[in-house]
Parts: structure tokens; C-alpha cells; sequence
């Protein structure tokens, strides 16, 4: 993987953008399951970059995992990293990206990984599949975005454009010969590898005049439904299969933004790409397909609501049932209080965000060495297992020394092996907001979630403990909850956080450190030689 600029023309102006080796969206990589890849990265560019391999478990090695000051320092600019790639039970799409400063709004691309040789699909195989990833684009520099927004203390400015397969589809100016096409055969099943790839937002999806069967998310499978839209938070994959059943023409693919909040600036516009029916026939013109509102929380939900493991013999499930560390982590939009009072944060002051009241602070060197080495002062351990302060977490006017967090590194110490209950609360400061919260290392059965404020003698009965869905990433919705289960028996430091990228500026991010187990195979590997120095 060679990281360099290259120049891109989108809504009639170009710029040089953060490539893999000239390409954006970067190379799909493929695999199949329980591969080892190795992965050269090199870094041609002008500044610091990290890959994360989002959804691998990286099992004892966290040393590649990728993200900045947490499993390594950045790849500096002429230096290289030798990254090694380790799949275990991951099967069906994932995908790579940057995961320093937003580099990633450039640097990305789709993993697919295949079942192991001699094993098929959970369903007929397709015709051929295809990703689909969701992406944005700024007509300034992304850095430059950066920089104001953190500067400002306030929101960053939208996008222009929402992209599939790195096109804004022809509603936008400049972009209709550009247009991402798929030619397709009536009476063939097209297999739909999806990708949000968006920077800040929730995105509905759909293909007008077309049923689309859920098929799988985060590389695991999941009972097959129809649906007519999907919606794939940031960072989420989701397979789909789309049967080509109409009549021969040209059809629609649509994305926009789901958002929850009133007030925030968001790109409020449509990418389309076309579905092409093969054959000889003249074209209608294409009518898009029906999406749910932009701000239709019960849409967002509900569709989240339907995933099931499949759950069968070649796809067990292994749901931890005697839970021994129970957590509750709080996600918030906060403020901090302005140097200089110009601030463009409320109430003049600086946004910023926290689980569990604390707004993490990113140290100089990376947690995975300090804690490998034993180097003293890097960070705390003592993040908490509940918030410091409990409130009506949804509640409709809370007091406003509520909003002001505390600024630390604090990491969550797990022993090895426990069975791990996380419920994931989101709340209304500031309004409240859909969070989908990514886990580094390990993806995590989704137990149950729900509206308002969690309820520990009602809502675990509840639970869907017999086939919940295996993700890496889960979208709390706005103002609720979430409850994940996981055995903590992957070693080392693991990264979790919010995937709206302004949310990990502002601090809404914490760490876990898994313990070794006692027998060599439960043990943390060694790093390698060549890990970029700080």
C-alpha cells in the first residue's frame, strides 16, 4: 500500500487527496476466512497516517490494529510498516481505513472475505458481487476542515456531496458522466458488498422498484429479510442481495443522511448511482427510490432492530450467559469552556464529547507500548465501570454542570476471559444523537437495545440471547440504549469509540486493556521489529 496524493475533480473543481497508491476509494482486498495477510504500508505522503483493519479481530496482536497513539504511533512521511493482517472466524465484508486525525475520509477500501476453501455461502451464489461503499467529499482540504473546526470549538463544516463508489451520481453538478453504473441480467442475484464510509453520519439507502434480502453485517451472516432501504451507520458493513426481477431499464441507487438533531449542519442532498438491466431496449428516465425522512429515527431503529444470527450448525452462536463484569457507559455531547471567548460551541463555549463524563485525552506516546513496556505516567487506570454522576440520562432539561467533562486518559482494566455486559446509554445533553459505537478486537452479540434510559430489572428480560446479531459496530439510538456482550479473550489494548468522526475530535472514545491469560496461547505477541516510533 502506497499512501500518496493524487489529483481528483469532483463538482466542477479539483484537488490532491490522500490516496492508496492513486486510488480512491482505495483497492478492495480479498481474502478468504482465516487468511494472514501481510500488508506493506508506506507513507509518500506529506503527513502522519495509520491503517486500521476495521472488524479484524487481530487476535494477540493489537500491534497492526492501527489506530494513532492507541496501538501505535502515526507512519510518519518516508517511513514504511510492515502490518500484519490476522482473521479468524470474520467471513463476509469488512473494509480498511485511515485512523488518524480524517484521513480516512480518502483512505479507504473494502475487505472481502470469502468462506474458507471447501465451504460455501449461507445462500445461492450470486452473480457476481460488488461494493458498494458510501462515501463524502469536501471541495476544500479535508485537513483544513479539520483544523478550523477544532480551532472554532464548533461544528465541522458539511460536506458536498455524498458519494457511492467515490461518485456523486448525477444529481449533483458536474458529476453525470461520472456516475457509478452496474450492468445487471434479469433473472441473476447480484450480491451487494456495503460500506458506510462516511465521516459523520447514518446514511438510508435503497434501489428503486427493487427488494433488497439482508444477508449479513460485520462479516458475520444473519438470517435473511426483505427490506425496501437499509440503514449502515458509519463504519458498518451490510451484505445485501439484490435479484435483478424487473423489467429491462435504468434504475436508481439512492443514499442520504439520516439525522436526529435539529440544528446540526448537515449535508442534506442525495447520491445516486444507476442500475443498468442488460439487453436492447431505450432507457426510461430514472425515478429515485423511496427513502425514509432525514430525521425518521423509528426508520433508522427498526432496521437495526431486525438482524438475528443465523445461528445454525455451520454458524453457531456462543452467547456468554454468565456475565461477570457488568458495565454501563454513557455517551454525551459536552462543552468545555471557551480560552478566549469566540468560541462556536454553545452557550460560546467548545463542543466536546465523553463516555462516562471523561473526554479522552490522546497521549504523546501509544498506550499498546506503554502498557507493554511498563512505561509509567502514560495513562490511568482507573476509567469507571458506571458514571461518576447519575441522572435522568434522557431527560429533558438536565442541569448544565452536567455538560462540563473531565479531560483524562483513563483505560478499563478486564481480566482475561471474563464475560462482559456493556450497556451503551446514550444521552440527551445537548439534544442527544444516534451513536454507532465501533469496538476494536472483538466484535460483540447485540443483546438488546431500546428508547430512554436502561432499566436493569425489566429490560434484560428482554434480551434475545438465542441468536442476537454478532456486529463490530452498533448505532445506539438517539436518547437509548444498547446492551453488548462479549468474552474478553483477546489480549492486549483495545480501542472503543464513537464512528462520527467530530465525536472522536471532541473526546467520545475510551480504552480497554485486556489481561493475558495464564497459558502461552492466551498471551499478548510480541511486537514487531519495525513499529513506527513516536
Amino acid at each position: 500500500m502506497q499512501i500518496k496524493e493524487a489529483p481528483y475533480s469532483k463538482l466542477c473543481s479539483s484537488k490532491n487527496i490522500l490516496t492508496v497508491n492513486g486510488q480512491f476509494p482505495g483497492p478492495v482486498l480479498y481474502a478468504n476466512r482465516g487468511d494472514t495477510l501481510n500488508v506493506n504500508v508506506q507513507n509518500g505522503g506529506s503527513q502522519n497516517i495509520t491503517i486500521h483493519w476495521h472488524g479484524a479481530r487481530q487476535l494477540r496482536y493489537p500491534w497492526s490494529d492501527g489506530p494513532a497513539f492507541i496501538t501505535q504511533c502515526p507512519i510518519r512521511p518516508g517511513t514504511s510498516f510492515n502490518q500484519k493482517l490476522k482473521l479468524s472466524n470474520e467471513e463476509g465484508t469488512l473494509w480498511w481505513h485511515a485512523h488518524s486525525d480524517w484521513s480516512r475520509a480518502t483512505v479507504h477500501g473494502v475487505l472481502i472475505i470469502r468462506p474458507a476453501n471447501g465451504t460455501d455461502y449461507p445462500f445461492p451464489k450470486p452473480a457476481a458481487e460488488i461494493p458498494i461503499i458510501l462515501g463524502e467529499w469536501w471541495k476544500s482540504d479535508v485537513q483544513e476542515i479539520v483544523n478550523e473546526f477544532v480551532a472554532s470549538g464548533g461544528d465541522p463544516k458539511k460536506s458536498d456531496a455524498f458519494l457511492i463508489n467515490g461518485q456523486p451520481g448525477d444529481l449533483y453538478p458536474c458529476s453525470r458522466n461520472d456516475t457509478f453504473n452496474l450492468t445487471v441480467e434479469k433473472g441473476k442475484t447480484y450480491l451487494l458488498r456495503m460500506v458506510n464510509a462516511v465521516m459523520n453520519n447514518l446514511m438510508f439507502f435503497s434501489i428503486a422498484n427493487h427488494e433488497l434480502t439482508v444477508v449479513g453485517t460485520d462479516a458475520a451472516y444473519v438470517k435473511p429479510f426483505k427490506t425496501n432501504y437499509i440503514t449502515i451507520s458509519p463504519g458498518q458493513t451490510i451484505d445485501v442481495l439484490l435479484e435483478a426481477n424487473q423489467n429491462p431499464d435504468h434504475y436508481y441507487m439512492a443514499a442520504r443522511a439520516y439525522n436526529s438533531l435539529n440544528g446540526v449542519n448537515f449535508g442534506n442532498t442525495t447520491t445516486t448511482a444507476i442500475i443498468q438491466y442488460r439487453g436492447n431496449y431505450t432507457p426510461s428516465s430514472p425515478v429515485l427510490p423511496s427513502l425514509p425522512n432525514s430525521n425518521d429515527t423509528n426508520a433508522s431503529f427498526n432496521f437495526t432492530s431486525k438482524f438475528r444470527s443465523l445461528a445454525d450448525q455451520k454458524h453457531p452462536v456462543n452467547v456468554p450467559l454468565n456475565v461477570t463484569t457488568n458495565l454501563l457507559l454513557t455517551f454525551s455531547i459536552n462543552t468545555l469552556p471557551c480560552e478566549d471567548e469566540s468560541c462556536s460551541g454553545a452557550y460560546g463555549d467548545r463542543f466536546a464529547a465523553s463516555v462516562n463524563n471523561i473526554s479522552f485525552v490522546l497521549p504523546n506516546i501509544d498506550i499498546l507500548e506503554a502498557y507493554y513496556k511498563n512505561i509509567i505516567g502514560v495513562y490511568g487506570d482507573e476509567f469507571p465501570s458506571f458514571p461518576s454522576l447519575n441522572f435522568n440520562f434522557t431527560g429533558d432539561s438536565l442541569p448544565v454542570k452536567l455538560l462540563h467533562p473531565n479531560r483524562k486518559t483513563e483505560v478499563h482494566i478486564l481480566e482475561y476471559k471474563t464475560n462482559v455486559e456493556i450497556v451503551l446509554q446514550g444521552t440527551s445533553l445537548l439534544g442527544g444523537i444516534d451513536h454507532p459505537i465501533h469496538l476494536h478486537g472483538y466484535s460483540f452479540y447485540v443483546v438488546g437495545s431500546g428508547f430512554g434510559n436502561f432499566d436493569k430489572d425489566k429490560d434484560p428480560l428482554k434480551y434475545n440471547l438465542v441468536d442476537p446479531p454478532f456486529q463490530n459496530t452498533i448505532a445506539v439510538v438517539k436518547n437509548g440504549w444498547a446492551a453488548i456482550r462479549f468474552r474478553a479473550d483477546n489480549p492486549g489494548v483495545w480501542f472503543m469509540h464513537c464512528h462520527l468522526e467530530r465525536h472522536v475530535s471532541w473526546g467520545m472514545e475510551m480504552v480497554f486493556i485486556v489481561k493475558n491469560g495464564m497459558g502461552a496461547a492466551e498471551k499478548l505477541l510480541p511486537p514487531p521489529p519495525d513499529m513506527p516510533k513516536c
